[in-house]
């Protein structure tokens, strides 16, 4: 599968190869490809799975716009974790566990990004959801580029 995919991206990268380095087209496609997925799974639960009600818990109510953030999650976290391992950053020589430690880190992080600013554009801007969701993507998608190139992916220097 992984040779399959790779082969898919590395077709459509030649149109790009002299604007951008394969690993950020890399980035690109499969990080497009697992975002389009999370923009789906989002608007999928918001609206059909949630039916944009609340989710009313004992001890706390969750938004409906926040819930399918967690809900899409679900799906997105595992499959942006091997993408990223095997198809974008497979030259980094850190442990597969310290990868998957940092990684979860930095899921964390966007998601309180994400959290952050859906409740400045749903809740403070008044925007509809899935526009703002899709906004939101694009400021988290750079800072999550940059952190997984430099800290989660790195490549250790071989002392």
């Amino acid at each position: 599968m992984r040779r399959f995919i790779l082969l898919v991206i590395s077709f459509f990268y030649r149109p790009f190869a002299k604007m951008m380095p394969f690993q950020t087209f890399r980035y690109l496609a499969c990080g497009g490809g697992n975002t389009a997925l999370d923009i789906c799974l989002y608007f999928i639960s918001f609206h059909f799975i949630l039916k944009e009600q609340d989710v009313i818990l004992p001890f706390i109510t969750i938004q409906a716009h926040i819930a399918a953030l967690f809900m899409a999650l679900a799906i997105t976290f595992p499959t942006g974790f091997l993408l990223s391992k095997y198809i974008v950053f497979s030259e980094s020589n850190l442990r597969g566990r310290v990868q998957l430690i940092r990684y979860f880190m930095l899921v964390g992080t966007c998601l309180l990004l994400n959290y952050g600013f859906m409740k400045l554009f749903v809740d403070v801007l008044g925007f509809y959801p899935t526009p703002a969701k899709i906004l939101t993507t694009c400021f988290v998608v750079i800072f999550s580029y940059l952190t997984q190139k430099k800290f989660t992916f790195k490549v250790k220097a071989i002392e």
